[in-house]
C-alpha cells in the first residue's frame, strides 16, 4: 500500500506543513507546483529530500488560485486548463531531474481535484495533459469518477485513492470541506481508519454505512494539525497490519 501525503505548499518566507519529517514517513509526496501553493525554492528542496529518501514525487496540480489556496472553483477553458496542467508538470520535472529522478504521478489538488471528479471538460484537460506530457504518468484520483474514467479510456493508468483524514458520505464521496465534520483531526482513529483501508478494503461512512474501498494510495493531508503524529502513527499501524508503505509509482 502506497501512503502519500501533500507537500511544499509553502510559499516564499512562509511554510505550511513540517515537509522535512513527513518525508521520513510516506512513501509518495504530492509536491504543489506553483499555482495553488509552492514556489521554485520550495519545490526543488522537497524534490532534493524526495530522491535522497526515495521518495516517489507526484505533480499535485491545482488552480491559478494562490489567495484561495485553490480551494476555489474555476470555470477554465478546455485548452487553457491544460496548457497550464502541462505548465505546472514540466516546471516539477525539471526540479527531479537535478536529482535524476523525474515526476512518477499526476494528482489534482482541491476545487480542481473535485471537479474533475464530477465535470467532464476539466477530467479531459487533465487526460489530454498527461497524455501529451508522459502517456506513462499513472493518475491518482478516487476510484469511479469522471477522471477515473476517461484516464482509463485514454490508456492511462488509474490508483485509486482513500483518505484516512476525511470523512465520507455514504456514497463513497467525501464530506464537504464545508461541513464542521469534513476531516478526521484524532491521530488515533486516522491510524485505524488506514489500516481497515488497507486491509479490509472498506471504510465507514459518517452515517456508519460500511463503503467499499478498494484503493491502491492512501492521502494523508501534510497541512491538517498534527499532520506528522498522524504519519508516525499510520505508518507504524500499517507496519503493525503487514503492510508496508511502497510507491505504487
Amino acid at each position: 500500500m502506497d501512503l502519500n501525503a501533500d507537500l511544499g505548499e509553502g510559499f516564499g518566507s512562509w511554510r505550511l506543513g513540517d515537509d522535512h519529517a513527513l518525508l521520513d514517513l510516506i512513501s509518495s509526496a504530492n509536491v504543489a507546483c506553483g499555482f495553488h501553493a509552492g514556489d521554485a525554492a520550495t519545490m526543488h528542496r522537497v524534490c532534493a529530500g524526495a530522491a535522497e529518501r526515495g521518495v516517489a514525487v507526484g505533480a499535485q496540480v491545482g488552480y491559478r488560485d494562490l489567495a484561495g489556496f485553490g480551494r476555489r472553483h474555476i470555470a477554465y477553458d478546455f485548452a487553457e486548463l491544460r496548457d497550464e496542467t502541462i505548465y505546472q508538470l514540466g516546471a516539477l520535472d525539471a526540479f527531479c531531474r537535478l536529482y535524476r529522478t523525474r515526476v512518477r504521478y499526476l494528482k489534482p489538488h482541491g476545487a480542481l481535484y473535485h471537479a474533475a471528479a464530477r465535470e467532464e471538460s476539466q477530467a479531459a484537460a487533465l487526460v489530454a495533459a498527461i497524455s501529451g506530457y508522459d502517456h506513462e504518468l499513472p493518475v491518482l484520483c478516487q476510484p469511479g469518477t469522471v477522471l477515473a474514467q476517461l484516464a482509463a479510456g485514454a490508456g492511462l493508468r488509474v490508483v485509486a485513492e482513500g483518505f484516512a483524514d476525511r470523512n465520507y458520505l455514504p456514497n463513497g464521496t467525501l464530506v464537504p470541506r464545508s461541513s464542521p465534520d469534513a476531516l478526521v483531526t484524532d491521530p488515533e482513529q486516522v491510524a485505524v481508519r488506514a489500516v481497515r483501508m488497507a486491509v479490509e478494503r472498506t471504510l465507514v461512512a459518517v452515517d456508519g454505512t460500511v463503503v467499499p474501498a478498494p484503493v491502491e494510495s492512501i492521502c494523508l493531508h501534510g497541512d491538517s494539525p498534527g499532520a506528522v503524529r498522524c504519519a508516525e502513527l499510520v505508518r507504524a499501524a500499517l507496519i503493525d497490519a503487514g503492510v508496508t508503505p511502497t510507491p505504487f509509482a
